[in-house]
């Protein structure tokens, strides 16, 4: 097209072609919103390692110096684990010749023994500082604030036990999840001090120890010989290709951190405009007032200069009034008189906002989100709530904290009761038959084990309560799976239901859990 020209000279040019609408992703929008948000893709795993330290600090110091954090930890806690796990143990015990009766004989003095030990600070921790459920506690607030739970196991044997004085050998150590070094190798198999081998199973782990005050770094087997794990480590992948976990508030530390800022910009504001809430107002002339009596005695020759001094003698007896006058802001406030034309306003602040509420709450619903815990909860603010936003929320919020208890809090224990119960049958302690060869090749099966928590939540106890008979009477449920949701063992309640009804019966009283009798009918004659 070059060299054509339009009849007014000036030259021809092809039309650009108009852009046409196309469906993909990442259209962006005309401001390019989309363009100015830069996001290299890596290998999740990588972003764990290159951030671990950093976000681990970071939450450290916001849980310690927040109160709201501190609480919301603790509610993610309670509301988790309660008071602690309860054993449910569900051994698959097909081919061992057990029967019902036996079944339920041996659960019984597993559960005994179990409560026994796991209650029992030397028995079960190495330093004999911590019972399990202290251990579980732990464990969940570091898996917040690290994302992983660590620890190592160790074996007493009999002349350490002689030493302590202890019937059992099983222990536990938690080791910080900071203690598990950062020490990467690809070519040895180590990534974040935990050694793969050529099918990426962990074989051992890199802990930093402290010996006569003295740093070192250890590696300990990831399972001993027979298949027994001597390592815990536990965290909630996110790829497939995860090492170790990293903390659950690192998605929320900007908005964290944000709120606080907001808190103390507001806080800081509130204060200097009540400091400097009380104005003076006075009619006094200002400085353009004076320039007018400059002009005036300028341009109005002799009267002028005759009326700016009987003004400026107006004003100078004013101010001889005001020179009496005191006016004092402090620990001691006073004013004695004010001058003719004067008025003291004391104003209002007007920090915060009205915006400051609604976005205060967004940042903190963020936060809320992240940890996994309900707004209320975090905030402790039920201001807007109504019977159908908290039946709402804790019906969003319960799938997560069984999640969490299935995921964190129940591994935990499970590995400390396999690991003890393989000692029990071991040495003895409890009987089971076949001896410990049958045992050790039934191993998996023969540990299955159900741990209950704490209740599920109910806005309303009575409505809670029908829906639970509701669903028992349409059999659509069970009492296991009700009393579960009570956090309940089903077969804990029904030996004690028996023991109570055997006490009723056998003292001559009325048992309440005898069965109700059926309603008598009466039969009349029809009328003639």
């Amino acid at each position: 097209m070059s060299g054509l020209i339009k009849p007014d000279g000036t030259p021809l040019r092809a039309a650009s072609p108009t852009r046409g609408m196309t469906a993909r992703y990442l259209r962006d929008t005309p401001s390019g919103v989309v363009a100015s948000r830069i996001a290299p893709l890596t290998s999740h795993r990588d972003d764990i390692r290159y951030s671990w330290r950093r976000a681990a600090g970071l939450a450290m110091d916001l849980i310690q110096n927040s109160g709201r954090l501190k609480g919301a930890t603790d509610q993610v806690v309670a509301d988790t684990v309660g008071v602690g796990l309860t054993l449910s143990p569900d051994p698959d015990l097909t081919g061992l010749s057990y029967d019902e009766k036996e079944k339920a004989d041996w659960i019984r003095i597993v559960k005994r023994r179990w409560t026994a030990y796991s209650r029992n600070a030397r028995e079960c921790d190495m330093r004999g500082k911590l019972t399990i459920p202290q251990m579980v506690d732990i464990g969940l607030r570091w898996y917040i604030a690290y994302g992983e739970v660590t620890g190592v196991f160790d074996f007493f044997a009999a002349d350490r036990r002689a030493k302590y004085g202890l019937g059992t050998g099983t222990k536990l150590r938690l080791y910080p999840p900071s203690r598990l070094v950062q020490d990467t190798s690809q070519h040895e198999g180590l990534f974040q001090g935990v050694r793969h081998d050529e099918n990426g199973r962990a074989v051992s782990y890199r802990f930093e120890t402290a010996v006569s005050g003295l740093k070192q770094k250890r590696d300990y087997a990831a399972f001993d010989a027979d298949g027994r794990p001597l390592v815990m480590h536990i965290f909630d992948p996110i790829d497939s290709e995860d090492v170790r976990g990293i903390s659950q508030l690192a998605p929320a530390f900007r908005k964290h951190i944000q709120a606080e800022m907001l808190d103390d910009a507001t806080l800081q504001m509130a204060i200097l405009q009540t400091v400097f809430a009380i104005t003076l107002t006075s009619d006094a002339p200002s400085q353009d007032a004076y320039e007018a009596l400059e002009v005036l005695r300028d341009v109005g020759g002799e009267d002028g200069i005759g009326y700016g001094k009987e003004y400026l003698d107006f004003l100078g007896a004013k101010l001889d009034r005001a020179a009496a006058t005191r006016i004092s802001v402090g620990g001691d406030p006073q004013v004695s008189h004010l001058g003719p034309g004067e008025k003291l306003t004391l104003e209002t602040a007007n920090v915060p906002g009205k915006d400051f509420v609604p976005f205060s709450n967004s940042l903190a619903r963020d936060t809320a989100r992240a940890i996994g815990c309900s707004y209320g909860g975090l905030t402790m603010d039920y201001t807007d709530a109504t019977y159908a936003s908290v039946r709402m929320e804790g019906a969003s919020l319960w799938p997560v904290v069984t999640r969490r208890r299935e995921r964190i809090a129940a591994p935990m224990c499970q590995m400390i009761y396999a690991n003890w119960l393989d000692e029990e049958i071991g040495e003895g302690r409890i009987p089971f038959k076949g001896g410990y060869r049958a045992f050790r090749a039934n191993r998996a099966s023969v540990c299955l084990a159900n741990w209950q928590g704490p209740a599920k939540p109910t806005a309303d106890d009575q409505k809670s309560a029908r829906a639970s008979t509701e669903r028992l009477q349409n059999g659509t449920s069970s009492i296991a799976i009700e009393t579960g949701d009570l956090g309940v063992d089903a077969d804990a309640l029904f030996e004690e239901r028996h023991r109570e009804h055997q006490r009723y019966v056998e003292a001559g009283m009325q048992s309440p859990y005898a069965p109700r009798s059926e309603p008598q009918v009466i039969e009349t004659e029809p009328a003639p």
